[in-house]
């Protein structure tokens, strides 16, 4: 009888640890924005396909509105392995490598062909710089164009004195000086408060963060569409996760990911339509800056490009060369 208790026993032992061998990989991803945001819905689409076509080899479980970690915590948390997967705003990274804040240099792209001219130029680079960090760059989506929001009407470089404006990063944190605006650093999720409480009367982000926020419910009346730059998110995984995967299932996260940039672009142009309509149907005011005020975003723009290129150096300026 105590044979076959040994017997039994280590037969269990073999088919518990063959069955948490077949079991695969799993994948926390963490996702700063809501579920119903397009960047959250595709991801998610993307992390589905991926455990349906693995064959049991890798499951992914989004989390969404930070969930998991906030939105400045997702790039530190894959890069160390809290998190195998997640989705991060590219240009709140300039510190970490300048080449990730490129697409938030004001008025150097303001079209989608544009946007897409220069991720092209640039991601190579961006690719080598994550890489050195020990993360696996899968794909970029951008947002629709950058406008202008505000609680006053915006008419004259003047008006932009003072103006208690929202940054999220280095590059909104120059607009704001060199625009003469007040510049408060608030992440995504605060916005809402932000706004209904004083502490910002403006910001320069997407008609799409604008509608999902409902903004209009904060005294913000005015929205102008200023395309001042097409910033992205990116995925990145996690190298030492990205190593335990065989080579079918990271060829076939591969390919899932190409579609899901594909998709994502997409759907960030029909944002881009369909969530100005929107902010105008919620009673807000949707239009251009005059020329006058074009003008000097322009040479701020112009200023802040030449900056940027500066601090890049030679992979910054050869990426702006090929660019142009």
């Amino acid at each position: 009888m105590k044979l076959l208790k040994n017997i039994f026993l280590t037969l269990a032992a073999l088919l518990f640890s063959l069955s948490f061998a077949n079991a695969g990989e799993k994948w926390d991803m963490a996702l700063a924005y809501g579920a119903g945001n397009f960047h959250s819905a595709n991801a998610t689409e993307f992390a589905k396909n991926v455990t349906d076509k693995s064959g049991g080899k890798l499951t992914i479980v989004t989390h969404p509105g930070g969930s998991l970690f906030k939105g400045g915590e997702i790039f530190r948390a894959v890069r160390t392995g809290q998190a195998p997967i997640g989705e991060r705003f590219m240009s709140a990274l300039g510190k970490e490598d300048p080449l990730l804040e490129v697409d938030s240099q004001p008025f150097l792209a303001t079209s989608y062909g544009d946007a897409k001219k220069l991720y092209k130029a640039s991601k190579d680079e961006i690719v080598k710089g994550l890489d050195s960090k020990g993360l696996v760059f899968l794909y970029a989506v951008p947002w629709p164009a950058q406008g202008l929001y505000s609680k006053k009407e915006i008419n004259s470089i003047a008006d932009l004195k003072g103006l208690k404006f929202r940054a999220y990063n280095s590059a909104t944190i120059r607009i704001a000086e060199l625009t003469g605006m007040a510049p408060t650093k608030i992440e995504a999720a605060e916005i809402s408060q932000a706004f209904s409480t004083g502490a910002v009367e403006s910001m320069i982000t997407s008609p799409t963060t604008g509608k999902n926020k409902k903004i209009w419910e904060n005294g913000v009346g005015y929205f102008y569409d200023i395309a001042a730059w097409f910033p992205k998110n990116m995925v990145i995984v996690n190298k030492e996760a990205w190593n335990k995967l065989d080579s079918d299932t990271q060829e076939l996260v591969m390919k899932e990911a190409a579609k899901a940039e594909k998709k994502g672009w997409s759907l960030s142009k029909k944002g881009n339509k369909d969530d100005k309509k929107a902010l105008a149907d919620a009673g807000m005011k949707v239009g251009k800056v005059n020329a006058e005020l074009k003008k000097h975003f322009e040479e701020v723009g112009a200023t802040m490009s030449k900056e940027w290129a500066d601090r890049a150096g030679a992979r910054g300026q050869a990426v702006l060369a090929d660019y142009k």
